[in-house]
């Protein structure tokens, strides 16, 4: 977002007994209208000097500082007006809005904050303050900033992907999604397309992320995560020439994709280019050591090289964070049987058996 620039009338702006001080603000004004930022930024610092205590060019300066991204000295002047005017809402806004565009998002949060407690209806604070609260990993206060503003305005797609990807990134897919979806439809958007078929792969409904896929592909083939999911929904459905291609295209763009990684290594390992697959693998489990499937794979990769006792311990681990993850367990029955440990094997077929039961359609 752009930030409002602060424009003054010269009426009312007492500047000095003589005329050149206005003539000076009026061409700084008219610099910063047509995005002359840096004449503007002079004329305002030159006027500073003469007149220190006139908050209104210190704010006209802190806008001008802001478009030219110098966000720290926008901030000095931001500041040293509302010393004076604590009161002023725009100064208040754009202050924010110098934090959010310089990402350091716990101070536009705590900017946001106290605006959105006097202006809870302004719509424009509601959408700053739930991004900078999803950009902190703080879901759960982004998901109660919009859901009143959400349901009030339930035409706004910028409130319903605020929304709806708060509400994927808590836990809550299927609600979040239904908002996302919305967002893709009625919005044509790539990033909100891209979204919804990374969503439905994690619930395994890869028939319907294949759209999304298409359609975040068709929009902007360059949104980073594009290919990787091209890639998912292809292996899925069979092509894993067309997977293959994608995956390698995804980690081009980005060498640290960990689903790419993944996925790629999974398809390489059916392949049996095991050299490959444990590259993507290994690489896969350093980028995040706690994800179960990428041990996974991993320990399915080892057993087939015959590093048996690695094997083993990866898939102990698995089973041991995912304790209701059936194949797993079929995997370690089956390596416990080959490493002469019947006993340990039974246990583990026994969980299989009773798994079953539980979910006869596993």
């Amino acid at each position: 977002m752009r930030s409002r620039v602060l424009i003054f009338l010269v009426a009312g702006i007492v500047l000095a007994q003589t005329t050149d001080p206005e003539k000076l603000f009026r061409e700084a004004v008219a610099a910063q209208q047509r995005g002359d930022q840096a004449t503007a930024i002079r004329d305002y610092q030159e006027l500073l000097r003469l007149h220190p205590d006139v908050v209104e060019i210190r704010a006209n300066l802190g806008a001008a500082l802001a478009q030219e991204g110098r966000f720290d000295e926008a901030i000095e002047q931001y500041r040293a007006v509302l010393e004076r005017t604590p009161d002023d809402a725009r100064v208040q806004l754009n202050l924010a809005l110098a934090y959010y565009k310089k990402k350091d998002w716990a101070m536009a949060a705590e900017r946001l904050e106290a605006l959105h407690s006097k202006r809870a209806e302004d719509l424009r604070i509601v959408t700053l303050l739930g991004e900078c609260y999803q950009r902190l990993g703080r879901n759960a206060d982004a998901i109660a900033v919009f859901t009143p503003a959400q349901a009030a305005h339930p035409e706004d797609l910028a409130l319903a992907w605020g929304l709806g990807s708060a509400l994927i990134q808590s836990g809550r897919a299927r609600e979040g999604l239904v908002l996302v979806e919305k967002v893709a439809d009625s919005g044509n958007s790539a990033e909100a397309h891209l979204l919804a078929g990374q969503t439905l792969v994690s619930l395994n409904e890869f028939e319907k992320a294949q759209r999304h896929a298409d359609a975040a592909m068709r929009l902007n083939p360059r949104l980073p995560g594009v290919y990787t999911l091209q890639g998912q929904v292809l292996q899925y459905l069979g092509d894993r020439p067309g997977a293959t291609a994608a995956l390698k295209k995804a980690l081009e763009e980005n060498p640290d994709d960990f689903d790419a990684h993944v996925t790629l290594g999974a398809i390489l390992n059916s392949e049996r280019d095991l050299d490959g697959a444990r590259k993507h693998l290994d690489r896969a489990v350093q980028l995040r050591p706690d994800s179960s499937l990428a041990r996974f794979e991993l320990a399915r990769v080892e057993r087939t090289q015959g590093q048996l006792e690695a094997a083993l311990k990866d898939f102990e681990r698995v089973v041991h964070d995912n304790p209701d993850w059936q194949q797993p367990h079929i995997d370690l029955s089956a390596l416990y049987y080959k490493l002469n440990r019947p006993e340990d094997g039974q246990r583990e077929r026994a969980i299989v058996d009773k798994l079953s039961a539980q979910v006869p359609s596993r």
